[in-house]
């Protein structure tokens, strides 16, 4: 198993795994590593063409370019007239220019004919004068049918007014968003107005979940020494808000064999195990990569909950010779595995889905109260937004759920903590939430 070099062990600390030099990354390095490996793992993977109608929410695996001009021809920007020449112009009989008419008409000078917005512009046309910026007239008081008509204008005639011009927002070829674009509404107006009736986005994720443990309730209360599986019902559809496509949620006991061919034989492009990865009798993941012949990019992370999170690369399946797999083990303590989704998971797939673009930056944000900190260690303190500041919330211990139950965002604490009013990056959660009231928990003011 290649292992990354230790790193210098920092006064105070204990490694995780008795009797090992301390190798935790840095917080911000783990995160970077994430990226990487996911960026690495997008390479080769061919972009799927989706309908319109299901591509919301996703992004770009390609650059969108126009596949026709826009407009595709001539068009009147207004209900009004289509005129030809100087005026006043005669008024031809025949009906109006309508849109979605393939109309061959041609305008002669001294012509005027109706015209509606949308439609294709006569050939030979000047300018389109609106509807209230002309007036109509006849020889006699009372109109006889088939009598001429004169068209006259009420303002200047400028050429070219309110017609919109071939290929006036775009030509054919030209770009009109970059890969990485996140598809809104917008962009599928865009891009069905382009001529597009599915769109290249990056294959979803797939992500199987192993939840590690024989001391684990699926239901009913905890009894007996054994405890209710809080990772199993959260994490599906967390990792689906990132995007993922949850192939399993699968139960494990604390069988190293079992977990070997569960690891081994998994088709995800990204194992999560839950519990573990530390130096217990039962913690079996070290092992088991180590069995797979794993590269273990991430042993353990200066952070605090979750240090003891990994990052490995496993050796591709027999099935799929180059199919990158990776394999995230994040703690059994509920709180320190969200703070393992949310500092490798979660940019990981995010890299991975990402089409070559670089993950935004998390939102700074200052913090309302003192925060206090770890030493040496990075902590991530859940908080809620409240009159533009973050509000750290109590009940933050790894096991806790309390917390970040009620949050909208981790606040990213460097050692040593953190000032009233000071600047600090806020990981959001992949959900929508309204900015209110502290909950009924109360603010942490320690």
């Amino acid at each position: 198993m290649t292992l990354k070099e230790p790193l210098p062990v920092a006064p105070g600390t204990d490694d995780a795994r008795a009797g090992q030099p301390h190798r935790a990354t840095p917080w911000p390095e783990a995160r970077a590593t994430a990226v990487s490996a996911g960026a690495s793992a997008r390479a080769g993977r061919a972009p799927l063409g989706v309908p319109l109608g299901q591509a919301l929410g996703q992004v770009l695996a390609e650059p969108l370019l126009a596949l026709t001009d826009l407009p595709p021809f001539d068009t009147s920007a207004m209900d009004g007239w289509a005129v030809a020449g100087p005026g006043p112009w005669a008024v031809r009989g025949e009906g109006a220019v309508l849109a979605g008419q393939a109309s061959a008409a041609v305008a002669a000078d001294g012509e005027a004919v109706r015209i509606a917005t949308g439609a294709r512009v006569p050939a030979g046309t000047t300018a389109v004068v609106r509807t209230e910026r002309a007036r109509t007239e006849h020889a006699h008081a009372e109109h006889v049918p088939g009598e001429d008509a004169v068209l006259h204008a009420l303002r200047e005639v400028v050429p070219g007014q309110d017609i919109r011009p071939r290929g006036q927002e775009c030509r054919a070829g030209d770009e009109l968003l970059p890969a990485g674009t996140v598809v809104t509404p917008a962009v599928l107006g865009l891009a069905a107005a382009a001529g597009y009736d599915e769109l290249p986005v990056p294959p979803r994720p797939r992500v199987e979940i192993l939840v590690l443990g024989d001391e684990l309730l699926t239901a009913g209360l905890p009894h007996d020494g054994l405890i209710r599986d809080a990772l199993g019902p959260m994490l599906g559809p967390w990792l689906t808000a990132l995007g993922a496509d949850v192939l399993a949620t699968r139960r494990i006991g604390d069988e190293a064999e079992e977990l070997y061919a569960a690891v081994t034989g998994s088709a995800a492009d990204l194992v999560l195990t839950t519990g573990g990865t530390a130096a217990g009798p039962v913690d079996h993941v070290h092992g088991v990569l180590d069995k797979a012949g794993a590269t273990l990019l991430v042993d353990g992370v200066k952070v605090r909950p979750g240090h003891p999170m990994l990052l490995a690369r496993l050796a591709a399946g027999p099935a799929r010779p180059g199919h990158v797999r990776h394999l995230v083990g994040l703690p059994g303590n509920p709180l320190a595995a969200v703070s393992g989704l949310l500092t490798l998971a979660q940019p990981l797939l995010a890299a991975l889905t990402g089409a070559g673009a670089e993950p935004p930056a998390p939102p700074r944000v200052p913090v309302q109260d003192e925060v206090h900190g770890h030493p040496y260690d990075t902590r991530l303190v859940p908080v809620v937004r409240r009159g533009g500041r973050a509000v750290p919330l109590r009940y933050t211990g790894p096991a806790m759920l309390r917390g970040i139950a009620a949050a909208d965002g981790l606040a990213v604490v460097p050692p040593g903590g953190a000032r009233p009013g000071q600047d600090l990056d806020v990981l959001d959660l992949p959900w929508p939430v309204a900015e209110g009231a502290v909950p009924a928990q109360g603010a942490c003011f320690t």
